[in-house]
């Protein structure tokens, strides 16, 4: 019997195999640039479908990845079953407690606007596609970071298939280890189905995005620089250098301020005195509308991605991020951290001890390019040199790029220990599996 039958007898969704229309489309993550040579893909109509599909795999001798949206794929799914969980989409908030409850399928952009309609925030990124439970089990950098920490550190409950295909609600207190794990750790532990989390006061919120024409770029960092060394934790700021390919090159900043619109606009009096301001988007923000300042892509697309975390912006690292054009990069960011980021937590994520969050893009329209373009990055990081950590938080890791970059030893080890025990088979895969492949 083949594995698309067996699988059709186990679960209720869509089953795809190669030969199937659409299997190839089903397949593909959000960055097309990965390759993603799956066994199958599992469509779960449910939380008993991924239990089901768990205990097969598990007899099969078979793997599970899951990825709910696609993002932070790394292509180490070669022979897998890839899981999709958007259909998993409950989405309840309570006001009252300041909780929300999302299922494995609810993405950033519809999580927000239920909460914002309640005066409340989750601790969501830049683009509203990203999934709330993928980008959570990695650790979840928000805008509102600085303030409220790791998204990971405001999960309550997790709903979760076990690597046997046992369900289960896991808290600190039912299983501290497993909770602990799921915290920023990763997906390799469990399937989660669905999850709740804390959600912030958000009455007022200010922000958006400038614009400035390419050459204003030294007078933007250095501004950048003085108003980072002093904004609150309300307060959160980055910096983008961008090559359109349709127009001339910009500086773009983009912020949120979670308070008053006048406080806001004086903390960023600074960048009102450069000259060439191009576009002002900044406004009193709906919670809503947080997904939209950066205007992060909606649909998928080919990208090669590097981040770094840096040690300091004085002088010396800031003229060297501008010493060349950022050719062939379309883009390069500067994300101003510290806060509560920079304070210890009880996650794998731990603490973000570095300020600044460098981050490099490029699209590969051609293999000379993509070669290009990583060039480009290795020239950044080299150049940079000791202003470059080596950590890089999970959520930022390239495809090709291992789990034990954003881990100290102490709770990598922790993490592999947890996965030995829980998953001793190797039934589950995360993105970025604390092991290296072909270790369970």
């Amino acid at each position: 019997m083949s594995i698309a039958n067996d699988l059709r007898r186990h679960v209720r969704g869509r089953v795809q195999v190669a030969g199937d229309a659409g299997f190839e489309q089903a397949g593909r993550p959000w960055n097309l640039a990965v390759e993603q040579p799956v066994l199958a893909v599992v469509e779960a109509a449910d939380t008993h479908d991924v239990a089901a599909l768990v205990r097969y795999a598990g007899g099969a001798g078979l793997t599970v990845a899951t990825q709910p949206s696609g993002h932070g794929a790394s292509g180490d799914v070669a022979g897998v079953i890839l899981l999709r969980t958007g259909r998993l989409d409950e989405l309840a908030v309570r006001p009252e407690q300041r909780v929300a409850r999302v299922g494995a399928g609810v993405r950033w952009g519809r999580a927000q606007a239920e909460a914002g309609r309640h005066g409340l925030t989750g601790l969501a990124g830049s683009s509203p596609e990203v999934s709330v439970v993928g980008y959570t089990l990695g650790g979840g950098l928000s805008w509102f970071g600085r303030k409220h920490g790791f998204a990971a550190g405001g999960v309550r409950a997790f709903e979760v298939v076990d690597a046997d295909g046992t369900q289960a609600t896991i808290t600190e207190e039912t299983d501290h280890e497993l909770f602990w794990a799921l915290r920023g750790g990763g997906g390799d532990f469990a399937v989660v189905t669905a999850l709740e989390y804390d959600l912030h006061p958000a009455p007022q919120l200010f922000g958006g995005r400038m614009v400035w024409p390419a050459e204003r770029a030294p007078q933007l960092l250095e501004t950048f620089r003085e108003i980072t060394a002093r904004a609150p934790d309300e307060l959160t700021v980055w910096l983008s250098l961008l090559r359109p390919a349709d127009r001339p090159p910009v500086v773009t900043v983009d912020a949120t301020y979670l308070g008053d619109e006048s406080d806001g606009r004086s903390l960023l009096r600074g960048f009102e005195r450069v000259d060439g301001l191009l576009v002002d988007g900044r406004r009193r923000l709906r919670v809503a509308e947080l997904g939209e300042i950066t205007s992060d892509p909606t649909d998928p697309g080919a990208s090669v991605f590097r981040a770094e975390l840096l040690t300091d912006l004085d002088d010396t690292a800031a003229k060297t991020l501008l010493a060349a054009p950022i050719d062939p990069l379309v883009g390069m960011q500067l994300r101003h951290l510290g806060g509560r980021l920079a304070r210890p937590s009880e996650t794998p994520a731990g603490h973000l001890a570095e300020p600044y969050l460098l981050s490099m893009v490029g699209i590969p329209t051609t293999p000379p390019v993509e070669l290009a373009v990583r060039a480009r990055q290795r020239e950044i990081v080299a150049a940079l040199g000791p202003y470059v950590s080596g950590r890089k938080p999970f959520t930022q890791l390239a495809p090709e790029e291992p789990a034990a970059l954003a881990f100290p030893e102490d709770t990598l080890d922790g993490l592999r220990a947890i996965k030995q025990r829980r998953d001793p088979r190797g039934v589950l895969r995360s993105n970025h599996p604390v092991n290296p492949i072909g270790l369970p």
